[in-house]
């Protein structure tokens, strides 16, 4: 086992055209706005720099010495040059390949932060199917080691959105779709059953389900970006338990989501927090019809229908694994973004994984993301030997894993351990 190198799968990474490019790909007669919508990005960019939201020296510094490499955002055989130096054997493609200066953004808001001040669904949808079309093509080459995100803004128009799923799929884009983190003021919450057909042409068709970090109420935000870095995961998140909470899942017993970019610190603890509740701990007791819509504890769908595309995991969050449930978490290394791991991903994951049993990262790094996406992992076998690190690359095959043994045997240790309070006991009995 320490010599077979991993299959690695990238649940994480972005790509896009420079967004003046995306034109040939929009129809027609949303070129004019097109030009509008071009002038106030450019706008916007010198606002930021104003006002000193974009480090400057940073930014300058990254293009310079990156200037050849991040072509791979939009260059194929460029790309996979990069994944193969990262030991990726296979990506899941998300919009918005620049995360620096927002050079590669879709047209009309339709990337990573869709549903800002300005979201209007009509162009929102047509920046999305232009964004699309461009992506299928980019998958077209290197089919075996690439899933597209359909870009999907359910909001405000569901019945477009689940025509632009359909068309996106029969184009080739088989990575899922991402949905608005955020549904806007007066819109409808993902809970209501005017979503419904996206739930079921994703159910139809085995398309995940996607949120990634990226969207923010940023209007309420102002200049204060710390503000930003505490929220952003939060809204990101906050749609998984529209969906579990309110019998979604029961609707739909083949839907898959995901929360991707948004790490996984929180999760432990909202798993917890959900489960005791639903349980009728002390605190809910006094509510009445509570979880009515749901026939299993919280964790449980969670388990069956939920995933986290952890990205760039810290220590710290690897050693939650057990109360998140190693089966649930896909690694990704964000590639081309700076924050993410690329292109030092074998260093990060020597440092990240390397007192992780072996099967256990087999898992995080590749295993269940060829599940969740489907890739053919037998057929990436060959390029993963040629690229993909070996346990005994990241220091694994000399690491005591002993000291996880506790943590494993504990798992969510509010359903297993000595501290379950009598009542709760008492009410899975009684469920």
């Amino acid at each position: 086992m320490t010599h077979e190198p991993y299959l690695i799968i990238s649940a994480d990474t972005h790509a896009g055209l420079p967004t003046e490019r995306y034109r040939e790909y929009l129809d027609a007669a949303r070129h004019a706005e097109f030009d509008e919508f071009l002038a106030r990005q450019a706008a916007i960019a010198d606002a930021r720099k104003q006002l000193g939201l974009q480090n400057e020296e940073f930014a300058g510094a990254w293009f310079e010495e990156h200037e050849e490499e991040l072509r791979a955002g939009w260059d194929a055989a460029r790309r996979d040059h990069e994944l193969d130096e990262d030991g990726v054997a296979g990506e899941v493609i998300f919009p918005d390949a620049d995360a620096v200066a927002g050079g590669t953004a879709a047209p009309f808001g339709a990337g990573l932060g869709m549903v800002g001040a300005d979201y209007e669904p009509e162009l929102a949808l047509a920046g999305a199917r232009a964004h699309n079309r461009w992506l299928a093509g980019l998958c077209q080459d290197s089919p075996a080691r690439r899933r597209g995100v359909i870009v999907a803004p359910i909001v405000g128009d569901v019945p477009g959105a689940v025509a632009e799923i359909r068309r996106a799929h029969a184009d080739g884009l088989l990575g899922g779709i991402m949905i608005p983190s955020m549904w806007g003021e007066g819109e409808k919450p993902y809970h209501d059953h005017a979503y419904d057909p996206v739930w079921a042409v994703c159910q139809e068709l085995g398309l995940p389900v996607h949120t990634h970090s990226g969207a923010a109420p940023r209007h309420e935000l102002g200049t204060h970006l710390g503000l930003y870095v505490t929220e952003v995961v939060w809204w990101s998140a906050r749609p998984l338990w529209f969906l579990l909470w309110t019998g979604v899942f029961e609707r739909f017993p083949g839907l898959r989501f995901g929360v991707t970019e948004s790490g996984a610190w929180w999760v432990g603890n909202l798993l917890w927090q959900m489960d005791v509740a639903f349980d009728r701990e002390h605190g809910t007791r006094k509510l009445a019809s509570f979880g009515a819509h749901m026939k299993r504890r919280p964790s449980e769908y969670f388990d069956a229908h939920c995933f986290i595309g952890m990205s760039t995991p810290k220590r710290r969050e690897l050693s939650h694994r057990y109360e998140i449930g190693v089966g649930n978490l896909l690694w990704g290394n964000d590639f081309p973004h700076p924050e993410g791991t690329w292109p030092h991903t074998r260093d990060w994951l020597a440092h990240a994984f390397a007192d992780v049993p072996v099967d256990e990262t087999r898992a995080m790094l590749g295993l269940t993301a060829a599940g969740v996406y489907g890739f053919d992992a037998a057929g990436l076998q060959p390029l993963a030997r040629r690229i993909g690190p070996t346990p005994q690359d990241l220091g694994q095959d000399k690491a005591d894993t002993s000291i996880w043994n506790q943590a494993r045997e504990s798992g969510r240790h509010w359903l297993t351990g000595p501290d379950v309070p009598a009542v709760v006991g008492a009410a899975r009995r009684a469920r």
